[in-house]
C-alpha cells in the first residue's frame, strides 16, 4: 500500500494545539494498527532550535540521531513511542540552505533559482521522504506558524501542490479557534470563516475542521461552519480545553477524527482503537493516593515549555507510583544560602535541571548542597549533574575554586572540563555531542537498580564532560561513577551510595519518556520521594 498523507495546519491564533491534534491522530491511527509517522515543518530561518534561547522557543528535543528539533516531536514520541529523526523536522532553514547548496554546486544547470518552483520542489521532497522508504501507511505533517504570515507561505504552496499531484491519497486537517465573548455571552465562527477563506485564496480546500474551543459546539454552529467553509458537517469536530494534553485523543475518538480521516484517505477501519492500556493511565493520572512536591531548580523557570519533557517525564513516573507530582519551580538566580532553607525544606525531592551559561549557577549548587546535606532525594540532568560534581569539589574534596572550564576557563581544579572531540569546534549550531549513546551501568547501583540491566542507550546534548583525572579521588570521598561510555570511557552518571537517593546523569533521561513507558531513572526518583 502506497503511503497516504495527512497535513494539519492552523490558523487564527497560534499555540493551538496542532502537535498535540497530530499527536492524537497518530496514537489513534496507530491502534488501529496503522503504521505512523509524524513530521513538523517549522517556517523560521534558523537550521534548527539549536541555537534557540529557550525563552524564544522552549525546550530544544534531541532525537536519537543527534539532530535538534522542535518540542513538538517529544508531543509525537510521547504519544505514539515511535522515535522521531532528522527527517520529522523540517525548517525554512533547512530548506534554503540545502536549494542553496545545490544552486553553487551547478545543480540547476543555470537556471533562476526561484520560490516556485525550486524552493517548493525542495519542501515536497522532504515531505515525501518518510513516506517514499515504504515503512510508513500514513505519515502525518504539521505545518507550524498560523495560515496568512508570510514565512508560512511557501509551505502552503507546497502543501497545495503536493495533494493536486496525490489526488486522494492526502487529507489536510485545519485547526481554528472559537472564541467565546463574554459580553455578549456567544461564541465566534467569524474568526475560523476568515481563516480558511485564507487557506481557499492560497488554493487550499480544507477537508477537515478542527475548532479548539472553551465551551460544547451545539450541531447548529457546525452546520453553520461547515456551509460557509466546504466542509462536510461530520468533518467539523470540536477540541475542547481538558485538564491534560493525554485527554485529547480520547476526546478525538469520541468525535471520531480517526474515522473521518481513514474514510477520506480510502482506508479501511479495522477494529476498534485499542485505547486499554492509555485510559489505564490515564486513570492513574486523575485516580492517585499520594503525592508529592518537587523542587524544578533552573534559570528558564519562567516558560515551564523550556523544561517540557521533564515536566511530561514527571507526568509519567507519578502515574506509575500512584501519585500526584506537584513541581515547585525554583528560579536558581533567586535562590541562596539565606533562603535555602526556607525555599527548599518542604520539598520531597530536587531537581537540577540543564542549561548552559553561568548564569544561575550559585544557586544551582546551593540547591545541590542542600540535598546532599539533609539526604533529599536528587537528580541532576546534563549540567545539573555536572553542578553536582563542582558542589562535591568544593565542599566535600574542599578543592576550593573547582568549577567546569565552561564557567572558568583557568580553575584550579577543572572537575568539568571540554570534551577531547569539541576543542576545535567553532561554530555553535550542531556542533556538541548529540543523540543517542551506550553506557554500561555498575551493578548494584541506583542506575542498575531502575533499569535493570547492563547496558542502555540514552540522548545527549552537551560539551563538557566530567574530568575522569578526579574520578579516583571522587571515589574515594563518596561520589562514584555508575555509568560509563563503553567507547570513550566518559562518566555518564555519578551517585552518592551513602545519600538517600543522589543521582546526577550526563544524558537527557526525559527525551526517553513516554505514556507507555515511562523512563525508569524518573520512576525510581520519584518512588524514593515517597519513601
Amino acid at each position: 500500500m502506497s503511503t497516504k498523507y495527512v497535513f494539519v495546519t492552523g490558523g487564527v491564533a497560534s499555540s493551538l494545539g496542532k502537535g498535540i491534534i497530530a499527536s492524537s491522530l497518530a496514537k489513534l491511527l496507530q491502534a488501529r494498527g496503522y503504521k505512523v509517522a509524524n513530521q513538523k515543518l517549522d517556517p523560521y530561518i534558523n537550521i534548527d532550535p539549536g541555537t534557540l534561547n529557550p525563552y524564544e522557543h522552549g525546550e530544544c528535543y534531541v532525537t536519537d540521531d543527534g539532530a535538534e528539533t522542535d518540542l513538538d516531536l517529544g508531543h509525537y514520541e510521547r504519544f505514539t513511542g515511535c522515535p522521531t529523526s532528522q527527517a520529522n523536522n523540517i525548517t525554512t532553514g533547512r530548506i534554503y540552505q540545502d536549494v542553496i547548496s545545490k544552486e553553487r554546486r551547478g545543480d540547476y544547470l543555470g537556471k533562476t533559482v526561484q520560490i516556485v518552483p525550486h524552493i517548493t520542489d525542495e519542501i515536497k521532497r522532504n515531505i515525501k521522504l518518510l513516506g517514499s522508504k515504504g515503512e510508513y501507511d500514513v505519515v502525518i505533517t504539521e505545518i507550524g506558524g498560523t495560515v496568512g504570515d508570510i514565512e508560512s507561505l511557501p509551505f502552503i504552496e507546497a502543501v497545495r501542490q503536493l495533494r493536486w499531484e496525490l489526488g486522494e491519497k492526502s487529507v489536510l486537517i485545519h485547526l481554528t479557534l472559537v472564541p467565546f465573548l463574554n459580553a455578549s455571552g456567544e461564541l465566534k465562527t467569524k474568526p475560523t470563516q476568515h481563516s480558511v477563506k485564507a487557506l481557499l485564496e492560497i488554493g487550499v480546500q480544507p477537508d477537515v475542521l478542527v475548532l479548539r474551543t472553551e465551551h460544547d459546539l451545539n450541531a447548529e454552529l457546525r452546520r453553520k461552519v461547515a456551509l460557509f467553509c466546504n466542509v462536510a458537517p461530520k468533518a467539523v469536530i470540536q477540541s475542547i480545553d481538558v485538564s491534560t494534553i493525554y485527554e485529547v485523543p480520547i476526546k478525538m475518538r469520541e468525535e471520531k477524527l480517526d474515522e473521518i480521516v481513514l474514510e477520506q484517505l480510502g482506508l479501511p477501519l479495522n477494529s476498534e482503537p485499542d485505547l486499554e492500556k492509555w485510559k489505564k493511565f490515564l486513570y492513574k493520572l486523575k485516580n492517585y493516593s499520594k503525592e508529592v512536591r518537587i523542587g524544578l531548580v533552573g534559570k528558564y523557570v519562567e516558560l515551564h515549555d523550556a523544561y517540557k519533557s521533564i515536566v511530561e517525564s514527571f507526568i509519567h513516573a507519578g502515574a506509575v507510583n500512584d501519585c500526584k507530582v506537584n513541581i515547585e519551580w525554583i528560579h536558581s538566580e533567586e535562590l541562596n544560602a539565606e533562603n535555602a532553607q526556607s525555599r527548599l525544606k518542604d520539598l520531597h525531592g530536587i531537581l537540577v535541571a540543564p542549561g548552559f551559561g553561568h548564569r544561575g549557577i550559585a544557586g544551582k549548587l546551593v540547591a545541590i548542597e542542600y540535598a546532599r546535606t539533609n539526604n533529599i532525594p536528587f537528580l541532576g540532568i546534563c549540567l545539573g549533574m555536572q553542578m553536582a560534581v563542582i558542589e562535591f569539589a568544593r565542599n566535600v574534596l574542599k578543592m576550593e575554586g573547582a568549577d567546569s572550564t565552561e564557567m572558568a576557563a583557568k580553575t584550579k581544579y577543572p572537575v568539568i572540563d571540554l570534551m577531547e572531540s569539541q576543542h576545535d569546534v567553532t561554530e555553535k549550531g550542531g556542533t556538541m555531542r548529540l543523540g543517542a549513546y551506550k553506557c554500561e551501568l555498575k551493578e548494584g547501583s541506583r542506575a542498575f537498580e531502575a533499569y535493570g540491566k547492563k547496558e542502555i542507550m540514552e540522548r545527549h546534548r552537551h560539551r563538557y564532560e566530567f574530568n575522569s583525572k578526579y574520578r579516583e579521588q571522587f571515589e574515594k570521598a563518596g561520589m562514584v561513577t555508575t555509568g560509563i561510555n563503553p567507547e570513550s570511557g566518559l562518566t555518564e552518571i555519578v551517585e552518592i551510595p551513602a545519600h538517600k537517593w543522589f543521582v546526577g546523569v550526563q544524558f537527557h533521561p526525559e527525551y526517553k519518556s513516554t505514556v507507555i513507558k515511562p523512563h525508569p531513572l524518573f520512576v525510581a526518583f520519584i518512588k524514593a520521594c515517597l519513601s
